[in-house]
């Protein structure tokens, strides 16, 4: 493990949104979205969230940029915990906190022009006014791949991809430390992914952000990852570095998501998992390790002991009964 000081700290991070019903709006239940989410970030580094819709991986971010309050745990930036913050307390962490959304259409504001929308950050964090302020738009907008004079158009005039660049340069613009970056590119053509993939490790490269990359798709993980963190109904079930976990993924929901991406070669062939079953609601998860209902590994103890995310192989952690701290990594037998 690095000694070095990890610019984010999440730990036991919980976000339980009431259910509530009937005329005076009682709280008859919890939709459990995010259930003790632990993990740090190092400066320049990028690390992804991965899992299915609806695990939990987007209000990760939006609890760390505090866009929602968690219901538990802490989120340190730099050492400090934010997560008791009033707002005038979080305004210095929210200049070094930034996100770029997946909708690049619906994340611009219509109403302004492209130089307003990017120059915004600046004017509110009082990092530059008047011509400075529009020289440095200029700047960030040609860094991104516009061109300068694109700061008097309105976000209809450009592309989507180019919306994306915009987003980009507004994220950059009060030069934070770590941008969650929300599914940035799955409303792209694959063509434009690969442009604004390469875009953002260039920009990572030159101004030195960390990226907390959220994701569905394992083929953009696999391009831009430094590490990969796997969730599945609203916890981490296996972290390790990217290498690792493509090449010995240790847990086996991991292994499915793995197996069912699709291969670029049409003559290729390899055994899928097949997962059995829908995912189970988060209002009511199943009690022991929440994959037990579709494990096809799974045997008594799952399905009463919640096993804990452990490091089983260096800089490998997962949350697995069937891995023990030590043991060779391989294949896992089906009970029976």
């Amino acid at each position: 493990m690095s000694t070095i000081s990890p610019i984010l700290e999440v730990a036991g991070l919980t976000k339980h949104f009431p259910i509530l019903r009937g005329l005076l709006s009682r709280t008859v239940g919890h939709v459990q979205a995010v259930d003790g989410v632990s993990f740090t970030l190092q400066a320049g580094e990028t690390l992804c969230i991965v899992g299915e819709s609806g695990c939990g991986k987007s209000t990760v971010g939006r609890c760390i940029l505090r866009l929602i309050e968690p219901s538990a745990g802490t989120v340190k930036l730099d050492g400090v915990d934010i997560t008791g913050l009033d707002e005038n307390g979080m305004r210095p962490y929210r200049q070094r906190m930034q996100i770029v959304f997946q909708d690049p259409y619906a994340s611009l504001n219509p109403r302004l022009r492209a130089g307003e929308i990017v120059g915004e950050p600046l004017e509110n964090f009082g990092l530059a006014h008047g011509a400075e302020r529009r020289d440095k738009v200029a700047r960030l907008l040609e860094r991104v791949g516009l061109r300068a004079e694109a700061m008097d158009r309105f976000p209809f005039e450009f592309s989507g991809g180019q919306r994306q660049r915009l987003g980009l340069a507004r994220a950059l613009a009060p030069s934070p430390r770590v941008i969650v970056a929300d599914e940035p590119v799955s409303a792209l053509d694959v063509s434009v992914q690969a442009q604004v993939l390469n875009l953002m490790i260039d920009l990572q490269e030159e101004f030195g952000v960390a990226y907390l990359f959220i994701s569905h798709d394992l083929g953009v993980v696999e391009h831009i990852a430094d590490r990969i963190a796997v969730m599945y109904l609203g916890q981490i079930v296996e972290l390790a570095d990217k290498t690792a976990l493509f090449e010995t993924p240790l847990h086996p929901y991991t292994e499915a998501l793995l197996a069912a991406a699709p291969i670029a070669d049409p003559g290729a062939r390899r055994e899928r998992l097949i997962l059995e079953g829908d995912v189970p609601s988060p209002i009511n998860p199943p009690a022991g390790c929440r994959f037990h209902t579709r494990c096809p590994y799974a045997v008594a103890r799952c399905r009463v002991d919640t096993p804990a995310l452990r490091e089983v192989a260096p800089r490998h952690w997962t949350a697995c009964h069937l891995r023990e701290p030590g043991a060779a990594p391989g294949p896992l037998k089906r009970p029976g």
